[in-house]
């Protein structure tokens, strides 16, 4: 209702704008129209209005005009109105109109107009080709003249010029445009030593957008001074904004340079610390902190060398005089720490002053020095755990850091929360503090809120959900082979000397499942949804490894399906724009969950007859799951996980019960049957119990039916396994092939084919003889379509089974059971058998 409303709206604004722009109001008419297209672009009588309005206007055109009040009357309101114009989805303008408009904001000098210029410079260079091919030609002319009328305009204005020299469509040749990216590159780059950096980031955004795309054909350009005017701009006293450009600027340098781009990275670092001034110290820790994470080999060479160290270790003393430098000594000790030998050097030589720090630095400084201390004192823990032998119990320093860090949860201040969220994120790596942190509801729920309120901060959320992770994380799931492995190295090693430690009870399955159910209820669904929303390829990472957690516990599957699981799920289990159709482990873990979830929930209560998301939509990601992982080593000692593909053959014979219209079924049969039909084979009995199941359910389709009962040898084939089936160890898989033979066997095709087996009659006589109640009345309906059925083949099949003793074995069911369904069809299967032939 709400959007047949909608739709109403649209046409009549649409009619509307017709008659203003005839009556000569055209202003009034593309505000109209803008608004029709932004309800609905789809509706004919929208489409017509807005065809008819852009071929009248041509020779006047309301952008054209708002555009020339603009620049002659500095009109602003005519600016936001074109502003707002060229953002509205499907009013692009004409060419000629487009171009025109531009040339009149290049008229004015770049001062003479408010930053209204930038906004439409940046839109007319979106939408147009006719106004990036002028924005080649010019630089074509003169990459300088056109840099300097362009640069001023605004930041969005001084991408545009990298937008052009990277589209090739409006290059004459590939040596032209690569010229003028060269001449840009160095122009952006001398625009940033002209002051050693730009507080706006105008010209380092330039640089970082070209590196990012184009990095191998500019390297070349990066001299020893363009490259320290950029290390300069990651020092940590400069806006977070500009830092971020810096540090993806320096990344894909050092990316593509390698060796000598990280001897030039080394020797810039090096003379910083040799001039021995304050300044030229906080900008070497800076940039040696921010490529820690991005090229750590670079960062650590340097931070292990005696120079590094002989400059960086009296600096961390008490000396008040050394507070200017401390936030820069702890966000480069916090950054080394990633790295093992780099993380023991901090615990070696600066733990006495982080400590000290901690209790008498500044208020970042002391929140800082906490992160620092609960990295290299779980390790600490970890490394004395694995050494030692046993369990360890808490550590008392780290117990005290995680009470600091739940401390700041509350504040308002963002530097404190993102510091105690990184510090949670990797003390919750410790059995004692997941179960402390767990078993405070309060502490849960604040959490949650926190990441809610700061979703837009990526780093935030990713160390948020970090700790999420860590609380559901379960141990990895070991095959039999592999376990003998794990003994057979934990004798060695005990009579070595060498004790492992053992399973802290606190990780254990039990243990894990209950947090699960703790982090469910404080709400973690609604986070996780708004997580989808937000897309980021790292937090949809940690977002499919929570739910494949989570979903583990079967009795939470009921309300993480309530709440919006199975669609966020749908969302992630399919490859993104870009990718390859095969999984990355994004969409493996997603489409996992979604298996687990699936197997437990009523079809019906997760996918309604109208709507989203329709029955189908699962059975891709399910199917993906059987398949081998392309580029898998499978050995002894790493073989195949086969409990994704045990979960999804559970999820989808759920699945393929759904009687619908758009029948779930037939989609599985139509793009899973030879992959199915191969786990049928399988030597692992739960999986080949599981495929039995399912192709026991897809029985009630036809396309799974004419698999077997097309009268084709390959049809016949397959019959063949099922019967075989029949006579399985596995008591579940006899029930689901006979139950497979006993639909099957309503089509004279599927019982040809069981009278062509040898034994075919037996293994269905076989099923009568049974001590289950189900497997017994799977034989009896049978045999009943056997000897009911017509023609020749009834004839014969009447035959075999008298041939096989079936009187006797129907004649012994009846009498042993009390079943009425089997007493009510063995009758009927026994009369045909003992009736005189007519």
């Amino acid at each position: 209702m709400v959007q047949a409303t909608g739709e109403e709206r649209a046409v009549h604004l649409a009619r509307e704008a017709v008659e203003l722009f005839d009556a000569g109001h055209r202003e009034a008419a593309s505000r109209n129209l803008r608004e029709a297209l932004s309800i609905t672009k789809d509706n004919p009588d929208v489409k017509a209005a807005f065809l008819k309005i852009q071929q009248e206007e041509e020779s006047g055109h309301p952008l054209l005009d708002l555009c020339r009040r603009y620049t002659t009357r500095k009109d602003e309101t005519a600016g936001k109105e074109a502003a707002a114009y060229l953002r509205t989805d499907g009013l692009k303008p004409p060419e000629n109109v487009a171009l025109e408009s531009l040339k009149l904001l290049l008229d004015q000098r770049a001062h003479a107009l408010s930053e209204l210029q930038d906004e439409i410079i940046s839109g007319l260079v979106r939408q147009n080709a006719s106004v990036r091919q002028y924005f080649s030609n010019q630089l074509q002319i003169s990459v300088t003249t056109f840099f300097d009328e362009i640069y001023d305009r605004g930041d969005g204005a001084a991408v545009c010029l990298d937008t052009v020299v990277l589209d090739p469509n409006v290059w004459p040749s590939e040596d032209t445009r690569s010229h003028c990216e060269s001449e840009l590159f160095q122009l952006f780059l001398a625009k940033l030593m002209e002051s050693g950096h730009d507080l706006d980031g105008r010209a380092l955004k330039g640089i970082t957008r070209l590196l990012a795309v184009d990095a191998g054909s500019l390297q070349h350009l990066v001299d020893d001074e363009g490259f320290e005017v950029i290390l300069t701009s990651l020092d940590n006293r400069l806006p977070l904004e500009l830092r971020s450009q810096a540090t993806l600027a320096t990344a894909k340098y050092l990316e593509v340079s390698k060796e000598t781009g990280e001897k030039q990275f080394s020797a810039l670092i090096t003379a910083m610390i040799g001039k021995g001034r304050l300044n030229d110290l906080i900008i070497a820790f800076s940039a040696v902190a921010a490529v820690f994470p991005v090229v750590p080999t670079a960062a650590v060479s340097i931070f292990l060398s005696d120079d590094f160290m002989n400059a960086l270790t009296p600096l961390a003393t008490r000396d008040a005089t050394r507070k200017k430098v401390e936030v820069s000594i702890l966000e480069l000790l916090n950054a080394a720490c990633i790295n093992r030998p780099c993380r023991e050097a901090v615990t070696k030589k600066f733990s006495e002053w982080l400590s000290h720090t901690l209790t008498n630095g500044s208020d970042e400084g002391s929140e800082l020095a906490a992160v620092v201390l609960a990295k290299i004192r779980t390790s600490e823990t970890i490394q004395s755990s694995t050494k030692n032998g046993e369990a360890q119990e808490e550590n008392t320093g780290v117990t005290d850091l995680v009470q600091r860090f739940k401390g700041l949860m509350s504040e308002s201040k963002v530097e404190n929360i993102s510091h105690a969220i990184e510090g949670l994120a990797y003390s919750s790596v410790q059995p004692s503090v997941k179960e402390q942190l767990a078993k405070d509801p309060t502490f849960m729920r604040d959490l949650i809120s926190v990441l809610k309120q700061h979703k837009a901060d990526s780093s935030v959320l990713y160390g948020g959900l970090m700790i999420i992770l860590n609380l559901t994380k379960f141990l990895p799931n070991l095959s039999d082979e592999q376990k003998k492995m794990s003994q057979l190295k934990n004798y060695a090693d005990a009579s070595a000397g060498k004790a492992r430690a053992p399973t802290d009870p606190r990780d254990a399955d039990d243990a894990v499942l209950e947090r699960c159910g703790i982090v469910i209820d404080a709400g973690i669904m609604a986070l996780l949804v708004d997580c989808g929303r937000v897309a980021l390829p790292s937090t949809n990472d940690l977002t499919a490894k929570i739910l494949l957690a989570l979903a583990r516990r079967p009795k939470s599957r009921g309300t993480l399906a309530q709440q919006g699981a199975v669609k966020l799920l749908l969302g992630l289990s399919i490859p993104k724009q870009g990718q390859s159709v095969g999984h990355t482990e994004t969409t493996q873990n997603a489409s996992h969950a979604l298996a687990r979830i699936l197997i437990s929930v009523d079809p019906s209560h997760v996918f309604p007859s109208t709507g989203f998301p329709q029955a189908t939509s699962p059975v891709r990601p399910l199917l993906s799951l059987l398949a081998s992982p392309e580029g898998a080593t499978i050995s002894v000692d790493q073989p195949r996980d086969l409990l994704p593909v045990f979960e999804s053959l559970l999820a989808l014979t759920n699945l393929a019960s759904y009687p619908r219209d758009d029948s779930p079924a037939e989609l599985i049969v139509r793009e899973g049957w030879s992959v199915i039909e191969e786990l049928l084979l399988a030597s692992n009995s739960r999986v080949q119990r599981a495929a039995c199941e399912l192709v026991c359910n897809l029985m009630t389709c036809e396309s799974g039916i004419i698999k077997f009962a097309d009268a084709t040898k390959r049809a016949s084939q397959r019959l063949h396994i099922m019967l075989a089936l029949t006579d399985a160890d596995d008591m579940a898989t006899r029930r689901a092939a006979g139950g497979a033979i006993a639909m099957l066997t309503e089509y004279d095709a599927a019982v040809a084919a069981v009278l062509e087996r040898p034994r075919g009659v037996e293994l269905l006589l076989g099923l009568c003889q049974e001590e289950d109640d189900a497997l017994v009345h799977r034989g009896v309906v049978c045999v009943h379509n056997l000897t009911t059925a017509s023609g020749d083949i009834g004839a014969r099949a009447k035959a075999a089974v008298q041939a096989a003793g079936g009187i006797d074995v129907l004649t012994s069911c009846l009498k042993k059971t009390s079943n009425p369904a089997v007493l009510q069809t063995g009758v009927e299967a026994l009369k045909p058998l003992v009736q005189p032939q007519a």
